[in-house]
């Protein structure tokens, strides 16, 4: 089999060429081969320089897991572009300050997902959206409620039939997914070839935004040969291989949906099954009716299915690779996962936005305590050390921040190079703000956080930043957020606050609900006179989260 691709542009035809007509992607009624999903990134490729996309331009992408998803987004990537997701949990304020902070010029986004309209909400929110001149409506939901779903992926290219359109009311300068792809048709092929061959290693594929402690979210650039180097080490370090069938549950928002699985399908020649909402009955129905061999998501996900009254009645017995991290993973869920739901190899694994995603692997044939309690080895070609607060670099056993370097380690932060210079210092050596430890083999152990982030679920939640909404509120005068164990959800906000009068739990889970995505909504508010502080005024967190520990318990 042939080397990869250095680029993203050229990783569509890659997959074709080296697996052709394997089964690539399974999206409802649609199936493609690998072909065939080349052949339709081409279309959407063809379509981005049409529509005035040029190489180096900015795109967003606001929309669930999808076959157009990957489409459009690597159809922008293929012509050039750098790819910006967005989290569709965020609120329209949330989506538009990366929209505009990242100079997208263009939005592909959706209607009617779940009775949310992002394309109108956005543009109705009356936030300032910078640079962005268009939007791509890649799915209008309110179509199917009223009848109108196209033949799409039934009959000839997608797209080509006009069944769905954006409506009357769509939002100013949007135009639909099948307008878009038509456009694209009197662009010839080879001037797409050659937008993609334009497209050097060095070159951005994309900019993943990921909060800081400050609250303020800082846009990760990464490029094409990162990308691409990274995602083939590890997906063979995790084993995929061709004919595996990747049950997509992880947003294609976050590196671990994208990165870890759609660009690591197309190398390794795996199908791809997305899944737009994680529902744990739809899972195990998919599970047995795909024949679905890998499976890698946040403990949740496999609590979930352990769980499940109805798990018997499924046959999981093609599972054979279960991946996770993102929070503590007990011994016990290894052994579960193996025993339970018969998944032979396991995986956990540790990284950050700043690393491409990923830093370490521990081998899927550790035992279930290495598995629970390390993260595994680095990555070939990277380095791991452990260091005290003055630098010094310390010896195996001895507990200290974590810095990585590599080549995945990141060029910096967009437009922000103060923070840059925090993060990434001299010699190339990543601060990853986690406390680990080293054992005498190499294996990596992360025991705390220098940062105050906490995981929900699998998603980083930051407490400046729902701490900025709280003070937000004109009855709270001051508020400190923390993360707390949780049996299900892995760690959930606990928030403290001090307030001039009444108020209930319930006003105040209202107030951030409307302004935060639901993960960053804290689940319990504790009223407190005073905050815990230092002489020196600063805040005693150490104090709230054991606290909040001591409540959980």
């Amino acid at each position: 089999m042939p080397p990869p691709p250095t680029t993203l542009a050229r990783l569509p035809e890659y997959a074709a060429a080296a697996y052709g007509e394997r089964e690539a992607l399974a999206d409802g009624e649609v199936r493609w081969t690998f072909a065939r999903l080349a052949a339709e990134i081409s279309a959407a490729a063809r379509a981005a320089i049409a529509h005035g996309i040029r190489p180096g331009d900015r795109v967003a992408i606001w929309a669930p897991n999808s076959r157009r998803w990957i489409t459009a987004a690597l159809g922008a990537v293929g012509a050039g572009a750098v790819l910006v997701p967005v989290n569709t949990r965020y609120k329209p304020a949330e989506a538009a300050d990366i929209i505009r902070r990242s100079g997208s010029r263009v939005l592909f986004t959706e209607r009617g997902f779940l009775g949310t309209d992002y394309a109108r909400d956005l543009h109705a929110s009356g936030e300032d959206l910078g640079a962005l001149a268009s939007t791509v409506v890649l799915r209008d939901g309110r179509d199917r409620r009223e009848g109108r779903e196209g033949r799409e992926g039934r009959e000839g290219r997608e797209g080509n039939d006009g069944g769905e359109t954006t409506g009357p009311d769509g939002p100013p300068g949007s135009v639909s997914w099948e307008a878009y792809l038509r456009a694209g048709e009197a662009v010839p092929d080879a001037e797409r070839a050659a937008r993609a061959a334009a497209v050097r290693p060095e070159d951005l594929s994309d900019i993943l935004y990921t909060s800081g402690t400050t609250g303020r979210s800082k846009g990760v650039m990464t490029t094409h040969g990162q990308t691409v180097r990274l995602y083939a080490s590890w997906s063979g370090l995790v084993t995929l291989r061709p004919g595996d069938r990747y049950l997509l549950v992880n947003p294609f928002f976050h590196t671990f949906g994208y990165k870890a699985g759609v660009l690591a399908c197309l190398l390794r020649g795996v199908t791809m099954l997305p899944e737009a909402v994680y529902d744990t009955d739809r899972i195990l129905h998919r599970m047995a009716a795909e024949r679905v061999t890998c499976l890698m998501g946040p403990p949740t996900v496999f609590h979930g299915l352990i769980r499940h009254p109805a798990r018997a009645a499924h046959d999981l017995s093609a599972l054979r690779l279960a991946g996770t991290g993102a929070a503590s993973v007990p011994a016990s869920l290894v052994e579960e996962i193996r025993t339970e739901l018969g998944a032979p190899d396991v995986f956990t694994a540790y990284g950050l936005t700043e690393s491409g995603g990923v830093v370490s692997v521990c081998p899927t044939d550790a035992d279930a305590r290495t598995l629970a309690h390390t993260v595994g080895l680095p990555l070939p070609d990277t380095e791991v050390r452990i260091t005290d607060p003055l630098g010094a670099v310390l010896p195996a056993g001895e507990p200290g921040e974590v810095q990585v370097r590599g080549y995945h380690v990141t060029p910096g932060y967009l437009d922000d190079p103060a923070s840059t210079a925090e993060a990434v210092l001299p010699g190339g050596w990543l601060r990853t703000g986690d406390i680990g430890v080293l054992d005498g083999r190499g294996y990596l152990a992360i025991t705390d956080r220098l940062k105050d982030m906490y995981v929900v679920g699998g998603f980083n939640a930051y407490p400046a930043e729902v701490e900025n909404v709280l003070l937000t509120h004109p009855a709270i005068t001051d508020a400190a957020v923390v993360g707390a164990p949780d049996e299900r959800l892995g760690e959930v906000g606990v928030a403290y606050v001090v307030t001039t009068g009444p108020v209930t739990s319930e006003e105040l889970t209202a107030w951030t609900r409307e302004r935060l995505a639901n993960f960053k909504v804290p689940r319990r508010f504790t009223r407190m006179d005073e905050l815990p502080r230092n002489a020196g005024g600063k805040l005693l967190k150490t104090e709230l989260r054991r606290t909040a520990r001591g409540e959980s318990a």
